[in-house]
């Protein structure tokens, strides 16, 4: 993987793509799955990887927001008993590249909604998520997030936000969470069908866990980074472009 072209530029903007998205509660798959596809890495390569940086970035993000008191545990566990199984399933199923190129793209378009802030507006009336609709909706993102290689996090934030199940800072916590055991899951999936990770993956985290550190401190606090944001979802525009066109 390291032998792609200008893989230095990839490797100084992996750590910002891991900032900004640890900031906001999440792994980071959408980023990392339109970096590479900017920069040409092989189909098989890339849903594995950007698992594997999503179990260290997403665990990270937890760690904060967790410190700092925001998860929820009912609304976690509402939408990851369904999701569990259905990403492991989803990651054994083998996609048609074009086909997977396709889906990504549409995606990803999530991300981009997501960093231009389109879902932060906060309720102050918070509404109990049922049961359907946790085992629904952990259900259809847990299969999504193995089949696609995300952790589905860029979705559910979103969605506990516009059906106001949480607060904003709670939608982080139970979505870095959610992508972890997603991750897991969806991972798993992959090796039992024979998928193996490069040696390289493993610095890729190293590298990715620089920027999740620090997203994970400072977006568990107060901060709120605007311009960078739209830097991410520019390059998220681009990517899903060439995606869809590809």
């Amino acid at each position: 993987m390291l032998k792609t072209e200008n893989i230095y530029i990839f490797l100084a903007i992996l750590p910002v793509v891991s900032f900004l998205y640890s900031s906001v509660g999440h792994g980071g798959a959408s980023g990392y799955l339109a970096l590479m596809a900017l920069f040409s890495f092989a189909p098989e390569n890339m849903k594995p990887t950007a698992l594997l940086l999503n179990l260290f970035v997403a665990g990270i993000s937890f760690y904060y927001y967790y410190k700092e008191g925001f998860f929820n545990k009912k609304l976690f566990l509402a939408f990851a008993i369904a999701s569990i199984p259905l990403a492991f399933l989803g990651g054994t199923i083998e996609v048609d590249a074009s086909i997977y190129k396709k889906i990504l793209a549409v995606l990803l378009i999530f991300a981009i909604l997501k960093m231009l802030n389109v879902f932060g507006k906060e309720s102050t009336h918070i509404k109990k998520v049922t049961l359907w609709q946790g085992l629904l909706v952990g259900g259809l993102i847990g299969f999504f997030s193995g089949l696609i290689g995300i952790g589905g996090g860029i979705i559910l934030s979103p969605v506990i936000l516009l059906l106001h199940w949480g607060k904003m800072k709670e939608a982080a916590a139970v979505s870095a969470l959610f992508i972890w055991v997603n991750s897991a899951a969806g991972l798993i999936g992959q090796l039992s069908t024979g998928i193996t990770l490069e040696k390289e993956s493993f610095l890729l985290v190293a590298i990715a866990l620089i920027g999740g550190i620090l997203g994970g401190y400072y977006g568990s606090k107060k901060m709120n980074n605007k311009r960078l944001r739209h830097i991410l979802a520019f390059v998220l525009i681009i990517a899903s472009i060439k995606l869809f066109f590809t």
